[in-house]
């Protein structure tokens, strides 16, 4: 797929520029996450097949090694016409007459150590009838450290400050109430941010925002990772590990709108569902 390719979709200037940052922010937590494990991530890229409706592909990025049992860290880029599934899911899209054009990062991390939290962190931008933003960053500990939840959200919240005074508040409640399970009465994890269809009116604003929370990710994870990842566990403590897994492909499976739009927008399936963890039990 040619990274540097013009798009056809609403708003092709803009999705372009955001298309180079998300890959470069990828190239960024690849090489933390591999300086880490010691191991190489796995490259793939994809394209529509010549005659889709659709247009665009994606770069898939996955490692499987010593402390990532496995890991995700991909990047898409499609546009064209919605299908009628697909329009219900776009904020904008009857406007557009179905037109898009949608790009973004998602990354999911499932440690071999199951005193390493698992991470989730999507930033995600989308051209209608206007810009659109969407993503955050989220938790999800079998072992949960105060420590680490302190400063995962600490740095979350820096992100969320210059944008606006509550929009920490705002994003950390939209995460607590999105990544909880109804049938099981639980949250998903220990929390973070989310937010989603934002468009404040200064598509600068919003994408400025957009890159502060990629940043405080890369910045604030690695030092986790490193903090956990040589604690001694017991076969006692990866049981549980793999029981909450099972939790985590609950969500992703049911509710999670990222999965349902990968759906909606015919995307590779290896893409949309590098999510699921390698190993799981129920």
């Amino acid at each position: 797929m040619d990274g540097d390719q013009k798009t056809d979709g609403p708003e092709s200037g803009f999705t372009q520029e955001a298309v180079h940052y998300y890959r470069d922010l990828q190239s960024r937590i690849i090489k933390a996450f591999e300086d880490i494990d010691g191991v190489k991530f796995e490259c793939t890229d994809w394209t529509r097949e010549p005659g889709h409706r659709l247009k665009g592909g994606g770069y898939m990025r996955v490692i499987r090694g010593n402390v990532f049992e496995k890991g995700g860290v991909n990047v898409s880029h499609v546009w064209g016409t919605a299908s009628e599934q697909g329009m219900a899911q776009m904020p904008g899209a009857k406007e557009s007459g179905g037109r898009f054009a949608a790009c973004g990062i998602s990354l999911v991390t499932h440690m071999l150590n199951p005193f390493v939290p698992t991470v989730h962190m999507n930033i995600r931008c989308m051209a209608t009838s206007k810009m659109w933003f969407g993503g955050g960053a989220d938790l999800t500990p079998t072992f949960a450290f105060e420590e680490d939840t302190k400063d995962f959200h600490d740095a979350m919240r820096a992100a969320c400050a210059p944008y606006a005074p509550d929009a920490y508040d705002k994003y950390k409640k939209w995460c607590d109430e999105y990544f909880y399970l109804p049938h099981r009465r639980e949250p998903r994890g220990v929390g973070g941010i989310f937010f989603d269809d934002l468009n404040s009116g200064d598509v600068a604003e919003d994408f400025a925002f957009q890159k502060r929370v990629g940043e405080a990710f890369l910045e604030v994870y690695p030092k986790i990772v490193r903090r956990r990842m040589n604690t001694p566990y017991t076969e006692a403590d990866k049981e549980k590990q793999l029981y909450k897994r099972g939790r985590y492909v609950e969500f992703n499976l049911v509710y999670d709108r990222g999965t349902k739009f990968g759906f909606a927008t015919d995307a590779n399936p290896e893409a949309y569902l590098m999510s699921m963890p390698p190993v799981v039990k129920w």
